[in-house]
């Protein structure tokens, strides 16, 4: 048999689906005349009210939804949310647990922090806890921000290789006035790397910035756009088009850019277990996990994972969302390599996370949910943004560690079946 069975049966599926009830006319476009719905820029309470009325109009609004996600907190707050959010309708309430203490000693953070974690898995806050617990235990988390900068990659197309070649090179002899006009933006970033990359008549410009205190998505958009514009109306070699961001530079993405050069602050945190620390806490031994180690490494190369680890998304996913970093960062946040060796003072653990995008002011951050479970970490003021990045890091190695203890251990399913109580 040429085509797989699996093949054959998914297509028999969809066939049978097709043809039941009329499905193939279902399909073709529909011209309907359909209601309008008029949105809202800006939140307030009469303006979640108005859509609730208008989702009702059609038909919408059912059973207790507009009274459990237009609460009463929700609707004397939502001027505080208009400038995160369009058509707001409420807010949506996620557990949130806590992890700790995490002793963290590193080049920006030092001290013994509580991690809000907003999830919706059971075990995951266990399972971070326990890996917490050893590492404070065995003396603290080591932790460094490596390098710092978020990308944006403006693409430029022009009519000809030569033209791109010609806008290249006057790019490179005008830095000190592009870098003047992205700067002019923003009080806090600074462009500190400018990279053109040619592909035939399409240019792109790398632009990487560092962001103070804030994660700096939308500083780094608008410092860039500044610049194209100054480039498209001081260059002789005029581009065809241009776009403010060309998919290069790996925004909100898994990429070998991101995995090699960084986005964001890049980040490595280890830590040493001692024997007994395996044994007590984690409830195996070093050997097991060394072995379960080595499987787990076969299986990243053999699948073709950026990097080689076991599942930073569960730390980055929660803990984003509870301090109200964009969530969608998770996506190439996620991304990096765990590590685990056989030392003379017990089992060498470290992750290495190039593209952690995190601050402690802008975009969500300064919610009233997030805010009060950021104040658990009491990270203020300057260098906060890079000691969040770095307790962020050891929050994935606890995760790291767990995780290994429980697989070498064979205890990952029953400790799932017991909290998650099998639902």
């Amino acid at each position: 048999m040429i085509v797989p069975n699996h093949v054959l049966e998914m297509l028999k599926r969809v066939r049978a689906l097709y043809y039941q009830d009329g499905r193939e006319t279902r399909m073709l476009p529909d011209d309907a005349a359909h209601s309008p719905f008029r949105g809202a820029q800006s939140a307030s309470a009469a303006s979640i009210t108005g859509l609730w009325e208008a989702l009702r109009n059609q038909g919408k609004a059912r059973g207790r939804s507009q009274s459990i996600l237009a609460d009463p907190e929700t609707l004397a707050n939502a001027e505080t949310y208009s400038g995160n959010i369009e058509n707001m309708i409420g807010t949506v309430k996620v557990p949130v647990g806590v992890v700790g203490p995490l002793r963290v000693r590193g080049l920006h953070a030092d001290g013994d922090f509580h991690l809000p974690l907003a999830t919706t898995e059971a075990a995951l806050v266990a399972s971070y806890g326990r890996g917490a617990l050893a590492a404070t235990r065995s003396g603290g988390i080591s932790t460094a921000v490596l390098y710092e900068g978020v990308l944006r990659s403006p693409a430029f197309v022009f009519d000809s290789l030569l033209n791109a070649g010609r806008f290249v090179d006057w790019v490179v002899t005008q830095v000190d006035d592009l870098r003047a006009a992205a700067e002019a933006t923003t009080a806090h970033g600074r462009l500190v790397s400018l990279e053109p990359i040619i592909d035939n008549n399409v240019v792109f410009l790398l632009c990487r910035f560092t962001t103070g205190e804030a994660a700096g998505q939308n500083m780094v958009t608008i410092a860039t756009d500044a610049l194209c514009r100054k480039a498209v109306d001081d260059c002789p070699a005029k581009p065809l088009r241009w776009y403010v961001e060309g998919n290069f530079s790996g925004d909100k993405k898994a990429t070998s850019l991101g995995t090699l050069t960084g986005r964001g602050r890049k980040v490595s945190a280890s830590v040493t277990l001692p024997e007994q620390v395996v044994q007590k806490v984690l409830r195996t031994d070093i050997d097991a996990m060394l072995d379960y180690g080595r499987v787990a490494g076969l299986g990243a190369l053999l699948s073709g994972q950026f990097g080689a680890q076991a599942h930073y998304a569960n730390a980055l996913a929660a803990f984003y969302i509870a301090t109200g970093q964009d969530a969608a960062c998770v996506a190439e946040s996620a991304v990096g390599f765990t590590r685990i060796e056989r030392r003379e003072d017990g089992l060498f653990c470290s992750v290495t996370l190039p593209n952690i995008l995190v601050g402690t002011v802008g975009g969500g951050t300064a919610l009233p949910s997030q805010r009060a479970a950021r104040s658990l970490l009491g990270l203020e003021g300057p260098g906060s943004a890079a000691a969040l990045a770095e307790v962020t890091a050891a929050l994935c190695l606890c995760g790291e560690i767990s995780i290994v203890a429980a697989m070498s251990a064979g205890h990952f399913t029953s400790a799932h079946r017991k909290l998650a109580r099998t639902r």
